[in-house]
């Protein structure tokens, strides 16, 4: 077996750091440490937590990833945990005892009804992903192996996910008080055996992908920041808690319209539409003042 390597990546969450490996460090699932105590079946878990600064791991694969606590930064300590990670390593130590089948996690999910009839929002107890996916059909989903098994349920038209929560958009042929317990619990079991929500390479290319309608994008305008400052702040954590998301998409400034994106609960729905529409209209309006002369809301 050859020597390990390491080579430090970054992700969109500036707290957490992955060390990922030249080669396989566990064959079964993943696994989800938040203390030492958590870690009996990994001793290289429990070395990390000697570290004081390491908040939570995370083994999968060939990576280990790791959340820090706001006492240090990554940039001061990163190089030293890489290096006592590849002695660790080569040193033939033990990394995850496993058993020939991975043990279970323990998941939760809840079904949870959305302002769109067509949509249910099915949350976890856990982080699923760390940024918004939307799935129009089948073959948008060939990054997420979990999408795709939903989409081989007849009566499933879209899957949206954020953070921990996955909403399904069906067909009208199906009736949710039938079919929304069976899809809760094959999400459940799922989760609880390990499946991928998402593939490896499609967050990687999603974290240093350039961001898009953020308040930092250098590409907008001075109205265009504002808005998505005010959309950030006062309206996705509401339209995040039926389901769904808005995004900026532009703003004319000659018209002074502002157009944005709906998703998931939002996209389609009878009724979010308009009040949607109306109410970050005023919003806006009421904000930033002869700016902002109307909003178009477009179904993603």
């Amino acid at each position: 077996m050859s020597d390990y390597v390491i080579t430090v990546q970054k992700t969109n969450n500036p707290a957490i750091l992955k060390f990922e490996a030249n080669q396989a460090l566990v064959q079964h699932g993943n696994y989800e440490y938040g203390n030492i105590d958590e870690a009996k079946n990994s001793p290289l878990a429990q070395q990390l937590f000697h570290l004081p600064f390491i908040k939570t791991v995370y083994i999968s694969g060939n990576f280990i990833a790791m959340e820090r606590f706001d006492i240090v930064q990554w940039e001061d300590v990163k190089d030293a945990v890489a290096q006592q990670l590849v002695e660790y390593l080569n040193a033939g130590e033990p990394i995850v005892l496993e058993s020939e089948k991975p043990t279970r996690l323990p998941v939760t999910v809840y079904a949870e009804v959305t302002p769109n009839p067509a949509v249910m929002k099915f949350v976890a107890n856990k982080k699923l992903v760390d940024t918004v996916f939307e799935f129009k059909d089948i073959d948008q989903a060939k990054d997420s192996p979990l999408a795709r098994k939903l989409f081989e349920y007849p009566f499933v038209k879209e899957v949206f996910m954020d953070l921990n929560y996955i909403s399904v958009t069906k067909y009208e042929v199906a009736d949710w008080n039938e079919v929304s317990m069976p899809l809760r619990e094959f999400i459940r079991e799922y989760l609880a055996d390990g499946g991928t929500v998402i593939s490896e390479g499609a967050v990687q290319a999603r974290q240093f992908a350039t961001p898009q309608g953020t308040a930092a994008d250098s590409d907008l305008d001075e109205t265009s920041r504002e808005i998505v400052g005010i959309l950030e702040e006062y309206v996705k954590p509401a339209v995040a808690s039926d389901g769904g998301n808005i995004v900026f998409q532009s703003y004319e400034p000659e018209s002074k319209t502002v157009n944005v994106i709906l998703q998931g609960a939002c996209s389609g729905c009878p009724s979010s539409t308009f009040t949607l529409k109306n109410g970050i209209q005023t919003m806006l309006q009421n904000m930033l003042g002869d700016k902002v002369s109307e909003v178009v809301a477009i179904n993603g």
